[in-house]
């Protein structure tokens, strides 16, 4: 998922500091505080619930039965709004106090909101962590504190495509879908405004881009004129998918239309799809990792971000022990198995996550295989603008003719600038 967040600076640069003593000064609350009991003796409890676009209806579904299971304890007033886990912190951070009580995000987030003093701490962390992967409970940690609800295991992205077109061994190859797609007059798709999908060009070739341990600027060689593989090799090899006439520069929404309307086979993209892309093409959907691509003469394969989504509680809730049992009630194992049912969204919980019906599932089984070509998402704010402006500019064929190693060196130096540059 593609992230963007330029306020919460000064905040960040004392991260280390903020969260060292934290853990301690932050009391759990009790779930059945004098307080809460009083509460839902005098009135309604209203909380707000952030989601994703695409769960609203599954959301609606999880909070009714969160109302009838507690209906003999409290009358719940719940709004359930839509709000991007790409974008969650900052849109709470914007406006804490008045921001969700309980609210989905995706994990690369954890730490600002942590940072900031905007999540509470799970009252439940030790029953948390037993039922949910490792890994999971790790992203949703720090020093050793478990910030918020693993939700899902599969915050990543794969190649979806139409099996009337390619056969198996055509998806191995970018080329291959390429050349298959212009020859059926269709396209094969990717978003080339997002660094989200972007990095999957750069991350297995053998350059460098990572975060400081400042937490807030980046490392990054993409415009490398040493090694097997250059940085001027990646934008060539770019341009050269783009002027295939299989191939469309496209946002998930884009994708998702194209294949419902069949002009689109195949395209990448990450499991919040799976299910409006097994309607469009039936019978005929597939899924794998992704694919190699050719550049300065080699086939590499193409890397790829990956991730978990986790559930957090506002530290400025109003009604913070009932936020917490919301929050543990979206995540538990039945809700994350109901999830995988009706969005097909990978569980982290270690009995869901073990059952047949995920394994067997095409997107979570290609997910599982791109995984080895996969790096947790941790970039700062300085990364998205400019690999943005790289993707479009290339998308269009580079339409002023910038010579290429500039092109990489703009792009790079706007990445690793000094924050507020």
């Amino acid at each position: 998922m593609k992230k963007k967040m330029a306020a919460i600076t000064a905040v960040v640069l004392a991260v280390s500091m903020a969260l060292s003593g934290c853990a301690g000064s932050q009391k759990k609350k009790s779930s059945t505080s004098k307080t809460e009991k009083a509460q839902k003796e005098s009135g309604t409890v209203e909380l707000t619930l952030w989601g994703a676009e695409e769960d609203q209806a599954l959301l609606a579904e999880i909070v009714d039965s969160f109302k009838k299971e507690y209906a003999d304890q409290a009358d719940f007033d719940i709004t359930i709004e839509a709000e991007s886990e790409a974008s969650c912190k900052d849109a709470l951070l914007g406006d804490v106090l008045n921001g969700a009580d309980v609210f989905a995000f995706a994990d690369d987030q954890l730490l600002s909101l942590a940072a900031a003093g905007a999540l509470v701490p799970v009252d439940n962390a030790d029953e948390v962590k037993s039922a949910n992967l490792e890994e999971a409970v790790a992203a949703a940690s720090v020093n050793d504190t478990l910030y918020a609800y693993p939700m899902t295991a599969d915050n990543g992205y794969l190649m979806y495509y139409d099996k009337s077109v390619f056969s198996d061994a055509d998806v191995a190859s970018l080329d291959q879908m390429l050349n298959v797609a212009a020859a059926a007059n269709k396209k094969v798709v990717m978003d080339w405004s997002s660094g989200w999908y972007l990095y999957s060009f750069f991350g297995n070739t053998g350059l460098n881009l990572s975060l400081n341990d400042d937490g807030i600027s980046m490392s990054c060689d993409w415009n490398s004129t040493e090694g097997n593989i250059k940085g001027v090799d990646i934008a060539q090899a770019m341009l050269a998918i783009a002027a295939n006439p299989g191939f469309a520069n496209m946002v998930d929404a884009d994708f998702v239309e194209g294949a419902k309307n069949g002009t689109v086979a195949a395209g990448i993209s990450g499991a919040w799809d799976v299910s409006t892309l097994k309607e469009a093409w039936g019978d005929n959907f597939g899924a794998v990792k992704l694919p190699t691509y050719t550049c300065a003469g080699q086939q590499v394969q193409m890397a790829s971000f990956k991730g978990y989504k986790m559930v957090g509680v506002n530290a400025y809730s109003k009604h913070t022990d009932w936020a917490l049992k919301l929050a543990d009630w979206i995540t538990n194992e039945q809700n994350q198995k109901l999830r995988f049912e009706e969005r097909e969204q990978g569980p982290c919980n270690n009995n869901e996550a073990a059952s047949d019906e995920v394994k067997n599932s095409p997107a979570i089984q290609a997910l599982t295989a791109q995984s080895e070509y996969a790096v947790l998402q941790r970039v700062g704010n300085n990364y998205w603008n400019p690999i943005s402006e790289l993707g479009s500019t290339l998308a269009a064929g580079n339409p002023d003719g910038t010579d290429l190693q500039k092109l990489m060196d703009n792009t790079v130096k706007a990445i690793t600038a000094s924050v507020g540059q």
